[in-house]
């Protein structure tokens, strides 16, 4: 019982010399320090230094007396001491270690695979999504988060770019029709599919034909902002594309080679 004592006292910064006086002390109180020495196995050399340590926390108390003897503070207010000052610390350990967690805070982005598995995580997305819906997907996708979107239209703003689907619509809903699906995909080597969260969260994921599916999700602010902004890029040029009509766009790029490459992906400017 004593060993456990010691070993539990040590948790709480009391040094294995100092477990054996207080120890000592509770078996026998009033002592001197030379008695102690004897009797608890501290070295005559270091007991006064250890006293000393118990004194300053609070551990032990002196008897005025000629020589001075110790007495053990009782172990009912010794533990309810150290349990306030735990508590204490603990305390201004969850606040300094939160703040310093909110200044120095990682990021994380994880990644998914399996068209399944990438599924759940936007449908968890958007059920969580109180302020907004950022969405740019291929009709393919559409069957499988159509009623999760339903079910936040008219709380929230949706804002969804749609390759396909030319019957759908989720939100404020922008098909695009420039450029035809099957020539983006080829561009892409895949379906890009993008979903983003109350400005605070952003997947982006490549779905393939030949199954090779992955996506990324993470808070970081700077994938948030890129996320978003590819969209509104998106929904700006379709719009334009609208207005002025496709044969002006056709007139902007195709005459350039810069544009070329930025619009097909192909490399002609070697």
């Amino acid at each position: 019982m004593e060993e456990k004592a010691i070993a539990e006292l040590q948790k709480h910064g009391f040094s294995k010399y100092e477990c054996k006086a207080y120890i000592g002390l509770l078996k026998s109180p009033a002592i001197t320090g030379y008695e102690l020495s004897k009797r608890s196995g501290v070295p005559r050399s270091m007991i006064y230094e250890v006293l000393g340590k118990l004194l300053d926390k609070g551990a032990i108390q002196t008897v005025p007396s000629d020589p001075i003897v110790y007495k053990p503070v009782e172990p009912k207010l010794l533990l309810a001491r150290l349990k306030e000052e735990m508590d204490a610390s603990l305390e201004v350990l969850e606040s300094s270690l939160t703040t310093l967690e909110s200044d120095q805070k990682i990021d994380v982005v994880t990644r998914i695979v399996q068209y399944e598995h990438i599924v759940q995580e936007m449908l968890s997305m958007i059920r969580e999504a109180n302020k907004e819906l950022w969405l740019s997907i291929w009709s393919p996708l559409v069957k499988d988060i159509e009623k999760a979107v339903r079910e936040k239209e008219g709380s929230i703003p949706i804002f969804t770019v749609l390759f396909g689907a030319e019957d759908k619509k989720l939100g404020h809903t922008y098909h695009h029709n420039y450029m035809a699906p099957d020539i983006v995909s080829k561009r892409m080597g895949g379906y890009l599919t993008i979903l983003v969260r109350d400005e605070e969260e952003a997947l982006i994921a490549k779905f393939s034909d030949r199954g090779s599916e992955w996506a990324v999700k993470s808070t970081d602010p700077a994938l948030v902002l890129i996320a978003t902004e590819y969209i509104r890029h998106d929904i700006m040029v379709e719009e334009v594309t609208t207005a002025f009509g496709p044969e002006k766009l056709d007139e902007l790029w195709k005459k350039r080679e810069d544009l070329t490459h930025v619009m097909t992906g192909k490399n002609s400017l070697l």
